[in-house]
């Protein structure tokens, strides 16, 4: 579940994407000031625009935007007046935090690519399909895991490569736009005191 809010590029609206609809064939219905966006095979909802949502309430950053449970009672309070049968879940987990390389063995449809398990948190390991050329076992960097949105506005959602499952993109300083980023391919390498699940701060986990 991603939030997303531009009120100067896009206008009042929240949107609330809920699953990655790739090339899929979509349609919208909207009542009121909620539109609906659903698979058109299927019907299953992949998203949510929420229009004049200032009137609900007031959403100060801009780009991924994270609510509180309130806000997001509210959208479905506003759901419910509109007769809509479906509930937005609130996801508060952090999306971008700090990973550690377990395992990696090679693709085996790629030359370059490489298949790593990586830890996110206590108890928790991901599978992610990475091309960099630094990424070793036991490296620690940070991870955008699946509902994170990255500066440049791409979405992170579980996917595949040449046939392997991923659940998530072990980032470079280039794609987290972080201040005098080096221009070359590379996960971020962070010292190996930072603690596995940590959520992603600039001021810690990046000196340029």
């Amino acid at each position: 579940m991603i939030f997303t809010y531009n009120k100067e590029h896009v206008g009042d609206v929240l949107m609330v994407i809920v699953k990655n609809s790739g090339d899929a064939k979509l349609d919208a219905e909207r009542k009121g000031n909620i539109a609906r966006v659903f698979l058109r095979e299927t019907g299953e909802t992949v998203a949510w625009n929420i229009f004049e949502v200032s009137s609900l309430f007031e959403i100060e950053n801009r780009g991924q935007v994270f609510l509180t449970d309130d806000q997001v009672a509210r959208l479905n309070q506003e759901l419910q007046a509109q007769g809509f049968t479906e509930e937005i879940i609130n996801d508060k987990e952090p999306k971008f935090v700090v990973g550690k390389i377990l395992e990696m063995v090679a693709h085996p449809d790629s030359d370059h690519l490489n298949i790593c398990q990586v830890a996110v948190g206590n108890d928790k390991t991901v599978q992610i399909v990475a091309g960099a050329p630094n990424a070793r076992v036991g490296l620690k960097t940070i991870v955008a895991l699946p509902g994170a949105m990255m500066p440049k506005g791409n979405l992170i959602f579980p996917g595949e490569l040449r046939g392997e499952k991923s659940f998530g993109m072990m980032c470079s300083p280039r794609e987290l736009a972080l201040p005098n980023a080096p221009q070359k391919r590379g996960v971020i390498e962070l010292s190996d005191d930072q603690v596995v699940g940590t959520p992603f701060d600039p001021a810690k986990h990046w000196t340029a």
